[in-house]
């Protein structure tokens, strides 16, 4: 059997044009793309036909920054509920990070754990990071092999003890195992030397007390030091996660300008929100690095169209209510992340709208750019013949209020519940299936994910 969906509107390359899609439901693959929409009479009987109309037909999205958290914290998120609030936002692949499940990603037996809690739970497909920790170098090959995408390491604490930060003598080691190879080094690039101000007013339920004590020069100093070790190891592209200081991109600029290979995203969150409008005592608004303040954002927004950041992410981290401290508001001490998972495709579209950014930008940010960041340009990210079939419908113009009851992740907290947002998806397809429905949600819908 065959699916076929056909729209006026289906982003090929860049721009929307009348197209229609044939995927074939044995190996998920697309088939054949005719630049017209053709009936179902077109096709042989027991095809499944999806007439769009003029509603959009867009790539899957690929969500590179994912914290699922399963095994160890399926409390704060799973696979399950994960991939289910993907699907919902049109995500048809995440990339599962290293942290804060346990055990870690860090050798090639907790990949097996992680792999084994995945299986069968899953709505969208998953590929998975592996982890760079002090003294782990001779996992790193092993996991390459078992097919992790690349390796993420931390320079300041992450938050978890089972997954430390490294020092400078770490990334030697590191890097030089990983130079001989196609992989990718990811950084959370915050380096912690002290020599920053401490906070003036230490009240935690300020949020500029939180603020201050993550200043920009915490990701500038790291982004200087990684460029300076990608100078001893120019044969290994590195990464730079969820950018959120504008003061840093000279910086990477600079890097690109002189040839290193040095790929940087940031989050929707860097993008849509601003911390001139973040109140006090709200946690939910807490994550590493901050949200930053609203010249900072716009340069973001620059960077990102100029291409000097390549791709946007959610970076979803989410916990369980009682680490976020709702109750008390105390920013300090409340559990950093921010969950975002089903949201990512409508924040970019509201707040693009206002910047005069087109779809095809998006897709391009989301979904190509992620993929080929994930090393999985060779199977999703965009509509071609021989590619996965992943695919979703989307109104661009539907409009919609962010409820708790609307989130499908676990822990139903987030900054955006009342935010009202544009675009709509309506429904989430992984190479042909059916996945997400927004009119009945996961009803009799099988989990058929796979773990790439």
């Amino acid at each position: 059997m065959i699916t076929v969906c056909t729209s006026s509107n289906v982003l090929l390359g860049f721009h929307p044009q009348p197209a229609t899609i044939v995927i074939n439901n044995t190996t998920g693959k697309i088939t054949d793309i005719y630049d017209r929409c053709m009936a179902r009479d077109s096709f042989p009987p027991h095809t499944r036909y999806i007439d769009a109309g003029s509603r959009y037909i867009l790539p899957g999205l690929v969500d590179a920054h994912v914290h699922l958290n399963e095994p160890g914290r399926t409390d704060w998120e799973g696979f399950l509920t994960g991939t289910k609030a993907a699907a919902s936002g049109g995500v048809t692949t995440v990339v599962d990070m290293p942290l804060n499940s346990i055990p870690p990603t860090t050798t090639l037996s907790h990949l097996e754990t992680k792999r084994s809690a995945a299986h069968g739970q899953c709505y969208c497909d998953v590929a998975f990071w592996g982890g760079v920790i002090p003294g782990n170098q001779a996992h790193l090959k092993p996991l390459i092999n078992a097919g992790v995408k690349g390796f993420k390491c931390f320079l300041i604490e992450s938050g978890v003890e089972e997954f430390p930060c490294v020092t400078e003598d770490d990334l030697h080691a590191s890097m030089s195992v990983l130079q001989d190879t196609s992989s990718v080094l990811l950084f959370h690039a915050e380096l912690d030397n002290h020599a920053h101000p401490q906070p003036q007013n230490p009240d935690p339920l300020l949020y500029t007390t939180f603020l201050d004590s993550r200043p920009q020069k915490l990701e500038a100093d790291a982004i200087a030091l990684i460029t300076k070790l990608q100078k001893a190891y120019p044969s290994l592209r590195c990464h730079i996660v969820h950018l959120s200081a504008a003061s840093a991109l000279p910086i990477i600029r600079a890097a690109q300008a002189g040839g290193l290979k040095l790929t940087v995203e940031t989050c929707f969150h860097y993008l849509c929100l601003q911390s001139d409008d973040i109140p006090n005592g709200r946690p939910e608004f807490k994550c590493c690095p901050p949200i930053r303040e609203a010249g900072n954002r716009e340069q973001i927004w620059d960077a990102l169209k100029d291409g000097t950041i390549d791709c946007v992410v959610s970076d979803h981290s989410p916990c369980v209510k009682e680490l976020k401290q709702l109750v008390d508001g105390d920013i300090m001490s409340a559990w950093g992340g921010i969950s975002t998972l089903g949201l990512g495709l409508s924040l970019l579209w509201t707040e693009g709208l206002k910047r005069g950014i087109g779809i095809s930008d998006i897709i391009k940010w989301t979904s190509w750019n992620a993929a080929e960041h994930a090393g999985l340009s060779n199977q999703k990210g965009k509509l071609e013949v021989g590619y996965d079939g992943d695919f979703l419908i989307w109104d661009p113009d539907r409009e919609f209020e962010v409820t708790k009851q609307s989130l499908n992740f676990k822990n139903k907290i987030s900054p955006y519940v009342g935010r009202k947002l544009r675009g709509k998806v309506e429904k989430t397809f992984v190479r042909g299936n059916l996945v997400y429905d927004c009119m009945q949600g996961f009803e009799s819908i099988e989990p058929i994910g796979k773990l790439l």
